[in-house]
Parts: C-alpha cells; structure tokens; sequence
C-alpha cells in the first residue's frame, strides 16, 4: 500500500519536525500529547512528506474528537481535505487493532466470579465496533474463561439473537455457565423489552446456566442479575 504525499507549504519549514515528535514520543510517551497531535504523528505513517499539523486539526474540527475520527466512517473520512484512501485505511485501522491487542494481552485462563470482572472482558469486545453485536462468554465449572465470541454482527439498531450459535459454542467448549452480552451503538444501555426477551428465550434454549446478560453503551454497562431481571429463573454469581 503506497504513502500519500501532500505539498509542504514552504520549504525547510519542517524539517527535522517528525524526527523531534517521534524522539518525544520515544522518551516521554504520548500521555503528553494533545488529540491533533496524536493524529498528526499517526498521519506520518500514511502521507509521506509535507506538513500533517493541519490536516490533524482539520480531522478534529470535522469529527468532534480523537475517538471520533477513529469512529468515523471510511466515505466521510475520504472526504476531508488532504486525506487519502490511505489515511483513511489507517483511521479505520486503529480501533480494530486496539482490540486485538487487549484481547491477545488476556489470554489467559482467569476466573470470573463477579459481573464487574465479567464486564471488564467483555467491554474489550466492542472496541472500535460501531454494529450492535452479542458476545457470549462461557466459563468452566471452575468459573475460568473458556470462551469469549461474537455470536452475530448486525446493523446499528437491532442484532437476531442467534441461539443455535450459542448451544454450539456451549457445546463445543463443554462450559459450565455463561454470560451473554451486547451494545447499544445510541448509547443508552437501559435494556429494552427486546433485550428481555431474546435473554428468556437464551435461559429456554442453551443448556447451561445462564448467569447474567450486560449491555453496554458509550461509558457505562446494565447488567440484568443486578437489577433482578429474570432472577427466578437466571443463574445468580
């Protein structure tokens, strides 16, 4: 994949300027760095000379914030000036590699025994998504994580609970209970009728206890065992 190349405004202007930002970077971290900055250093990976600062701003003023860009979609991001189908790839890239990397840092068999620990594994998940999508986490008799899967993908407002993926997964990893979760990309994790129901007919269908069912929004998580939803007949921690 070629480097996109913008014109410098002035000659010498910015010389030595990305050999300062990366040695600062190297020493220091990027705890010091302000949004535009991070993307400015990002974008030198994708626009091979000339001066990103602008650009940087330009993305920020567009998308409202670092994780906005980030979260942009690909066609909108193409469309700010000085930003190429490279650039773009890069911003896209990002969030789904930020997953990757916490989910490859947690491999390890932990124990689950509260819904905050659950939570924790879980939010790692949805990193990046901008799709409502169920993750189903199968723990051992133990209460140590077997599994922690995306049972289906669907569009921003609603996902088809798939049971079938779900008693396969249980099935497949011999688990003792399992917790089953989703986002809501509005935001706003209150569980909807839709949500209760689709957990009733999960707790119907897979044949392991089914402990607690969390949605996530923005910054903050439901979790259904602890507002007493279903607790007659759901598994409790």
């Amino acid at each position: 994949m070629k480097t996109e190349r913008i014109p410098e405004k002035s000659a010498g202007i910015h010389e030595g300027h990305r050999k300062r930002v990366q040695d600062r970077f190297l020493k220091d971290g990027i705890d010091g760095f302000a949004s535009h900055e991070v993307l400015e250093m990002l974008l030198f990976f994708s626009i091979r000379r000339g001066d990103t600062n602008e650009l940087a701003h330009r993305l920020i003023d567009r998308f409202g914030s670092l994780s906005g860009v980030f979260h942009a979609p690909y066609e909108e991001l193409i469309k700010v000036q000085g930003m190429g189908r490279v650039s773009a790839f890069l911003m896209k890239l990002i969030p789904e590699l930020c997953r990757a990397y916490y989910e490859d840092c947690n491999r390890e068999r932990v124990r689950v025994f509260e819904v905050e620990q659950a939570a924790e594994i879980l939010r790692r998940k949805y990193i990046g998504r901008r799709n409502e999508v169920v993750v189903l986490l199968l723990l051992d008799s133990q209460c140590r994580l077997l599994s922690c899967e995306v049972v289906n993908e669907g569009t921003v407002n609603t996902v088809p609970v798939y049971v079938r993926r779900m008693v396969e997964l249980a099935v497949r990893y011999n688990a003792s209970a399992a917790i089953m979760s989703h986002n809501h990309p509005s935001g706003n994790p209150v569980p909807s009728r839709g949500d209760i129901e689709s957990t009733y007919h999960a707790l119907q269908a897979v044949n392991v206890p089914l402990r607690d069912h969390i949605i996530f929004g923005d910054k903050d998580y439901v979790s259904l065992s602890h507002l007493g939803i279903l607790k007659d007949i759901m598994e409790p921690f």
